[in-house]
């Protein structure tokens, strides 16, 4: 029975996106969370997937890929800030309003902004570090350069010579030769993400948020951090044929040739 009330938390939250969303805020603004309030909220929600303890063992969980988060380990894939630090309350607040693309979690944008305020503090419950420690200061994202066939060109080569192609694949989705050996940082299959899906990302769907994921990585995820790897204008460069390989008439009038060939 909760198992359906769960499915019906989720549905009803995506038909009350469809009818009442609008653009993502980018900020908490001068809301202090009540963790009181939070907690009634998640056991209504969140619950199901995260559980009682905000482990990621919730009732929905076995049956989720991949796997909902434990926020009991403090570690999140979405973030401003540098990987291996906490995330800000601003970074929290837009991943439960925005949802996880490609996972099974919702956007819960419906949710009075207060509320998605009080659901901030309330998670923050389940772990001391965010007690004990302060997050990182947010990445900086540079104003981006145009995406020319140039830039893509680039990308494309440093998408090669960064092993980015072993995991997801010289095409791009996902397929790489060790896509079927990864594992999240509880020793759970994890697939990599496939680029051609569209226009959005994880954490995201803007070449900002591409960028910055270059920066910070997914922590809990294969996926590192490239912040002292790339530079700047590189992390660009990846940023743009990553999304070309969406985009299959830029492709074509750019003639661009595959990964390997």
């Amino acid at each position: 029975m909760k198992l359906k009330w769960a499915g019906a938390a989720v549905i009803l939250a995506c038909i009350l996106w469809s009818v009442t969303g609008s653009a993502q805020e980018s900020h908490v603004g001068k809301l202090a969370g009540n963790a009181k309030r939070g907690k009634a909220l998640y056991e209504r929600y969140c619950i199901f997937c995260h559980g009682v303890d905000g482990d990621g063992r919730g009732e929905s969980a076995p049956y989720l890929d991949p796997k909902p988060r434990d926020f009991t380990k403090a570690m999140f894939k979405c973030r401003s800030t540098p990987s291996g630090s906490l995330p800000l309350d601003t970074d929290l607040y837009d991943t439960i309003s925005r949802g996880v693309h490609a996972s099974g979690m919702p956007s819960w944008q419906p949710l009075l902004r207060q509320e998605r305020v009080d659901l901030v503090a309330y998670i923050k419950t389940f772990s001391p570090a965010f007690q004990e420690e302060k997050p990182g200061a947010p990445v900086e994202i540079p104003p981006e350069p145009p995406a020319t066939a140039e830039s893509i060109q680039r990308g494309a080569g440093l998408f090669q010579s960064m092993n980015c192609w072993s995991c997801h694949g010289k095409d791009g989705k996902g397929q790489g030769p060790s896509a079927a050996t990864l594992v999240d940082s509880k020793g759970y299959p994890i697939t990599p993400f496939d680029f051609t899906s569209g226009s959005k990302f994880k954490c995201g769907e803007s070449d900002q948020d591409m960028f910055r994921d270059l920066v910070t990585g997914l922590d809990g995820t294969p996926m590192p951090s490239f912040a002292a790897a790339l530079n700047a204008d590189q992390r660009w460069d990846v940023v743009h044929y990553i999304r070309s390989l969406s985009a299959h008439k830029i492709h074509a009038k750019l003639k661009i040739e595959p990964v390997g060939k």
